[in-house]
């Protein structure tokens, strides 16, 4: 064990310190494919991967020169798609072998391996667009968010939602003040990425189509056991993905965070079972407290419920039994019908005195704000009643350009993959860049941490990045196998 964690140090200390290169210019022009093209390799194409690899491969200056996956039939379907594009099974063989064949890497892994591709990749030099969570341990968020810093990369978390008209739209109106300074948020999501149950005995025959091994990457080595690991219940086990909290909570979490310009919490606590060093609750309440800014009160609390049931009742989150007077904005928005659920979601308008299924809401000194996830406008609710906040709408819109809403997932889910891409190729900025994803995703983090230790309150130092709660740092990072 002492072996290995010193490996990962080795490993993350080089990575931060960007010893492979020097810094290139974000634009990159000049080392692009022919004809400025963006020449790409996907590190995972099954699942969300395979929609990554679509989105990104719409935009009309992308070319597809690799796809990587541990599962042959995932490599498979996206060879069908992209028939000229070279297969591997194993990420470093196909990085080093396309070094200067290659653009831009597009990470679509289990969490656990999200941080090894990508350092791998931005020691290259590459760009990266990584899916959410930007990583599995606080120390691999921020050496990522210093790696893409020193050497000027233009990176971008996959948190689609977060380019998304409701969601930039929400974010102004806080920020025009619209109901003052917020003092509480509360977010929730009912889905059930926890097992409370145990450990798995014994094994199982490992299919042909899968590399175990490379599928485990970093992590340690364990027998593999059918439909307990891939190709979907990952996000349950501590040792792979990070609960509903790492899932649901980071596109939950983007808005509010965002909006109120936040940084790492203070405090952190998390009502939930006791442990099990298996699989994550299946029932978490996180309430932080965050220092304040030009947004907030002094200081902030965020309350995050997730799982069965969730959220539990709280005064702040009773909404008016009628829906009162709405702007036309909302009228028309009631209309629309082409949300096609690419994220294993389900969007319910929201109806009056029922919380939508999965949401946020903003508690102010003026009012409260709610945003429904995902693709419905934000209400706001003064004295148990609906507010009609058109005229604050039109005007967000008019001072920004925002035009109008679209409403359909096919057309706006590829949209933050784009900006990637023009980014990539000297066009624009990302707003999702890892600078802003390791916070969030660190925010994140500690979080599932303090599961750790149910009800027991951690304090954290942004400056050391530690808890004052010594026992709680070994979870901030965890060891490299060599695979």
């Amino acid at each position: 064990m002492g072996t290995h964690n010193k490996e990962r140090r080795d490993f993350v200390k080089k990575s931060s310190l960007g010893i492979l290169g020097l810094a290139l210019a974000p634009s990159f022009i000049g080392k692009m494919g022919p004809h400025n093209r963006l020449r790409t390799a996907h590190i995972g194409v099954g699942a969300m991967g395979g929609e990554d690899l679509k989105a990104i491969a719409s935009h009309e200056l992308v070319d597809v020169m690799a796809l990587c996956d541990v599962d042959a039939n995932n490599l498979a379907a996206a060879k069908k798609m992209h028939p000229n594009a070279k297969v591997y099974s194993d990420y470093r063989v196909m990085l080093k072998e396309l070094e200067n064949d290659i653009d831009a890497v597009i990470v679509s892994t289990p969490d656990h391996t999200h941080a090894p591709a990508s350092i791998m990749a931005m020691n290259m030099n590459k760009p990266v667009y990584c899916q959410k969570p930007l990583t599995h341990h606080v120390s691999e968020a921020r050496a990522m968010k210093k790696l893409a810093a020193d050497k000027n990369l233009v990176t971008q978390m996959g948190i689609q939602v977060h380019s998304f008209y409701d969601y930039k739209l929400a974010t102004l109106l806080i920020q025009s003040g619209i109901i003052g300074k917020v003092h509480t948020v509360h977010a929730w999501s009912p889905k059930n990425w926890g097992d409370d149950g145990s450990a798995p005995e014994g094994s199982d025959p490992i299919p042909d189509t899968l590399d175990w091994n490379l599928w485990l990457g970093t992590s340690a080595e364990r027998p593999y056991k059918k439909d307990v690991y891939h190709p979907g219940n990952w996000r349950k086990l501590m040792d792979f993905g990070c609960g509903t909290l790492g899932d649901m909570g980071v596109h939950i979490f983007d808005t509010p965070y965002n909006a109120l310009e936040l940084d790492v919490p203070r405090t952190i606590k998390n009502e939930c079972r006791n442990p099990t060093g298996f699989g994550f609750p299946e029932n978490n309440v996180v309430t932080y407290e965050f220092p304040g800014t030009k947004h907030t009160a002094e200081s902030l609390k965020w309350v995050w419920y997730d799982g069965p049931g969730a959220p539990q009742k709280h005064k702040d989150l009773e909404l008016p039994k009628s829906m009162g007077k709405m702007s036309e904005t909302s009228k028309d928005q009631n209309k629309e019908k082409t949300v096609q659920e690419k994220m294993s979601l389900e969007t319910k308008t929201t109806s009056a005195g029922v919380l939508p299924e999965q949401g946020a809401m903003f508690v102010g000194e003026k009012g409260r704000l709610l945003l429904p996830h995902f693709m419905e406008l934000p209400k706001k609710i003064v004295d148990g009643k609906y507010v009609d906040i058109s005229p604050e709408i039109a005007e967000v819109e008019k001072a920004n350009n925002m035009g109008k809403p679209i409403r359909n997932y096919a057309s706006e889910g590829p949209k933050h993959y784009h900006q990637f891409v023009e980014a990539c190729l000297g066009r624009g900025e990302c707003t999702a860049p890892f600078s802003y994803a390791s916070r969030l995703t660190e925010t994140i983090l500690l979080g599932v941490i303090a599961g750790r230790f149910p009800n027991k309150t951690l304090h954290w130092d942004n400056t050391t990045a530690k808890f004052a709660e010594e026992e709680a740092n070994q979870y901030l990072e965890a060891p490299y196998r060599k695979f």
